[in-house]
């Protein structure tokens, strides 16, 4: 599985769309690693979930993000996660040991806040 965690520095971002870039790691048999990180090619509506999984992306982490986005990622056969915040690699950890549940946070564009993290 390769999880993307949507960051800021070493930090989960709040939104998806408009962090620095994806963190990006391999999880296979209870094991995580860290693989590398992608600058984010820009907030464009429609195009992170096709990017992240031309990348072959199966799990999007972050702190928040609009129920359309949602919708786009699982179109594109990856699983959301939400609500999550704090240092990335803790993030990634957390989810390989099965501790990381969404909240379903979900972003209000109008006034670029996120609600439930």
């Amino acid at each position: 599985m390769k999880i993307a965690i949507a960051c800021d520095g070493k930090e989960v971002s709040g939104h998806f769309g408009h962090c620095e870039g994806y963190a990006i790691y391999d999880a296979t048999d209870s094991v995580i690693a860290f693989s590398e990180t992608l600058q984010s090619p820009g907030h464009e509506p429609g195009r992170l979930p096709v990017f992240l999984a031309e990348h072959g992306v199966n799990l999007i982490i972050a702190g928040g993000m609009g129920a359309r986005a949602v919708q786009l990622f699982n179109d594109n056969n990856i699983e959301v996660i939400l609500g999550v915040g704090g240092p990335v690699d803790v993030a990634a950890q957390d989810f390989i040991a099965g501790r990381l549940k969404s909240t379903g946070s979900v972003c209000n564009h109008h006034d670029h806040e996120c609600s439930g993290h």
